[in-house]
């Protein structure tokens, strides 16, 4: 439907479909009503439909992909976080997020968030909630680590994402954050993404550490179905029978998401890698093959870190991968988005 049309407007395209044999499922998009109709209808319906009033375009989509497929959108999406100054990810803009992987402390954080900082990322990401394989690993601080990001946000000015592990928390994760990061073992929690697609939230979402392409893209049909239009997608690895990384970096992926959705995809060659020498040349890696930023772990004390600290970089290590990734950015069309925040002249 076309921004300006009525609540009416729609019910009567709704009716229209029902009548033919159709049964529509409301959702929004890009700020309109949008209607997507679960059978095939026939030529008649759809001319029917083009002429509805307040009708703005009739999209044929093949196969079960839809809002997020390239036919429903070819222009790229831009997502837009922490604000209408925020940085956008699926810009000209390349964006870095960084950050440790768990809350621990005040100390920690202050620590951390001004290395990242002071290196040039424009995002905070740090997990208060942590689905951890073994049930003895920590856990994460839960309410107290959001407002320990939460501190950071407005200590810095810049804004968050943090990952939610139950749809009951939906609600208070995007109070206390900017971005809702939906993690690997997720992606197929179906009650969750109903929930982050309501939260009004942009949602980043990994990759399962087992799901094809195409089951990615359908775990962001269901945020988009919800109405939410502000999905990014996250490469972070897949499982494979390679055990020198933790997990096997699936590059080709990026591209053929590119390909097929509107959305934008950033990478985590943390995760993925699992070793610091690694991170780096994946790094840019990503950046070459398309990708519209990096979602990286930093740790200024890597070796007393309560989770992930073997992948993670150290400041210095961070500052020189952010110098070496700006002439590759450029290289494929790109600027490196730099922070915007008063807070900079202090660091």
């Amino acid at each position: 439907m076309s921004r300006e049309a009525t609540q009416d407007q729609a019910e009567r395209v709704g009716t229209l479909l029902r009548e033919n044999g159709v049964r529509p499922v409301f959702g929004a998009a890009e700020g309109a009503t949008v209607l997507i109709a679960e059978e095939p209808g026939t030529r008649e319906l759809a001319s029917a439909v083009r002429a509805a009033s307040g009708v703005d375009r009739l999209v044929l989509v093949p196969g079960t992909q839809r809002l997020t497929s390239r036919h429903y959108s070819p222009q790229n999406t831009r997502v837009v976080v922490g604000g209408p100054d925020g940085p956008i990810i699926g810009g000209k803009g390349f964006v870095v997020i960084a950050g440790p992987c768990a809350v621990e402390d005040q100390q920690q954080m202050t620590t951390v968030v001004d290395a990242v900082v002071a290196g040039g990322a424009v995002m905070l990401r740090g997990g208060a909630f942590k689905p951890r394989t073994s049930p003895y690993s920590f856990q994460g601080l839960g309410v107290a680590g959001l407002a320990l990001l939460a501190e950071q946000r407005s200590r810095t000015g810049l804004p968050v994402v943090t990952e939610v592990v139950t749809p009951e928390d939906v609600e208070r994760v995007a109070e206390e954050s900017d971005m809702l990061q939906i993690g690997t073992r997720n992606m197929q929690n179906f009650g969750l993404l109903r929930e982050a697609g309501r939260s009004g939230r942009p949602v980043l979402l990994k990759r399962g550490m087992s799901a094809t392409v195409q089951e990615w893209l359908l775990a962001a049909e269901y945020l988009m179905h919800m109405g939410n239009g502000d999905v990014v997608l996250c490469e972070r690895g897949i499982r494979s029978y390679e055990r020198s990384t933790r997990f096997t970096l699936d590059l080709s992926a990026v591209a053929e998401a590119k390909r097929l959705t509107h959305l934008p995809v950033v990478v985590d060659p943390s995760h993925s890698t699992g070793q610091p020498h690694l991170v780096g040349p994946m790094s840019l890696a990503a950046a070459a093959c398309g990708a519209d930023g990096l979602l990286i772990d930093v740790h200024t004390d890597a070796a007393a870190a309560l989770c992930d600290g073997a992948q993670a970089l150290d400041g210095d290590r961070f500052a020189t991968l952010m110098d070496q990734l700006k002439p590759v950015v450029e290289a494929v069309g790109r600027t490196l988005v730099q922070p915007r925040s008063p807070y900079l002249t202090q660091v």
